[in-house]
């Protein structure tokens, strides 16, 4: 019998450190604004809970303590999910969080979120800034009456943890999985069930074999929350969510009442927590997956069978929401279309 294992003890240590993290650095500067953020990411695991600490350490910084963000831990004053109504009710003054939260009021998000074969972490960080995924980004929340800042892109997630071998596309038929909801659908068209399990509650479904598989995060997220314990394999690549994107949210009128250079500052520091993210994903990734292996993980591959199945059913669930909204029709387009152009470049500048 495997000994149970759990994530409390790990995130009880992180919350910990997430609240001394909240309260450390330099004192206010008299007179201080200062902004209470909720955030959907706990600052003391890596990659975007990195991010939360990285972005209000860079603008207290820059503003020399002038502004400067009190982080509210996950779930504190409004459900993680629902961080938007709260923004837009007046409940939260500010948020950081994920752009796939947002799908259920504009299905544009989820190209933002979690598309399947979409985009990389540079190639979605290219499109937000010099391309037109800004604007898609910028109008889908302007229309909800929220000002939505792009404030880190995280990196691939980890394909998933199984308690038995996938080697086949039919390996999926009547497999109870815990995934996203375009991953979801792409996973149902191939005869999977699709359980809605937390993310807290995961880990013991899939310990107690009450659900049969399923993604969580990136490797970095699933080493530090203790998936190696379980003793099953890891499946890779991520094909569900290549990339993600993290936003910073205020409503509109709140955020048009501070003054123009404390935006900039906040625009700015956004800015420099993108290239963070990006920087050191690709290290972190790599040292989880050694730790990953050191703690006895297998680490396998997807068979190129499922795979192609993978992308054939990811496409045409993404041609039913295409036909099912304009904008996320419109968007997916420019998406496709961005990403075709910047093909050829990065096939020929790679060194063989």
């Amino acid at each position: 019998m495997r000994r149970k294992f759990g994530v409390i003890g790990v995130l009880a240590a992180v919350l910990g450190t997430a609240a001394g993290t909240a309260a450390a650095g330099e004192p206010d500067a008299p007179g201080a604004r200062v902004i209470q953020m909720q955030t959907a990411f706990n600052p003391g695991l890596p990659g975007a809970g990195e991010g939360v600490r990285s972005f209000t350490k860079t603008l207290k910084h820059m503003s020399a303590g002038a502004l400067t963000v009190k982080i509210v831990e996950p779930g504190r004053i409004a459900p993680t999910k629902d961080m938007l109504d709260a923004i837009v009710a007046g409940d939260l003054e500010a948020a950081f969080t994920w752009a796939g939260y947002a799908a259920p009021k504009a299905p544009v998000f989820s190209l933002f979120g979690t598309v399947p074969f979409g985009p990389g972490p540079s190639v979605m960080t290219s499109w937000l800034l010099d391309g037109s995924g800004g604007k898609f980004h910028h109008d889908a929340y302007d229309r909800l009456g929220v000002t939505g800042i792009p404030c880190g892109v995280q990196g691939s997630k980890g394909g998933g943890w199984f308690r038995a071998d996938l080697n086949t596309p039919e390996d999926f038929k009547g497999v109870k999985l815990r995934y996203g909801k375009l991953a979801g659908d792409v996973l149902a068209r191939m005869g999977a069930t699709l359980e809605p399990v937390p993310a807290g509650e995961f880990f013991y479904k899939l310990q107690q074999g009450k659900v049969d598989g399923g993604e969580m995060s990136t490797p970095a997220m699933d080493a530090a929350l203790g998936f190696d314990k379980l003793g099953l394999p890891y499946y890779m690549p991520g094909w569900q969510q290549p990339s993600a994107v993290i936003d910073f949210l205020m409503r509109k009128d709140k955020w048009a009442a501070l003054p123009a250079a404390q935006r900039a500052q906040i625009e700015t520091a956004c800015r420099a927590n993108i290239a963070l993210m990006l920087s050191r994903s690709p290290h972190t990734q790599s040292l989880a997956l050694e730790k990953l292996r050191a703690a006895g993980v297998t680490i396998k591959q997807w068979s190129p069978a499922i795979l192609d199945a993978f992308r054939r059913n990811a496409e045409a669930v993404l041609k039913e929401r295409a036909e099912m909204d304009a904008e996320f029709a419109a968007a997916w387009v420019d998406l496709r279309k961005f990403m075709a152009q910047g093909m050829d470049w990065r096939t020929m500048s790679r060194l063989p």
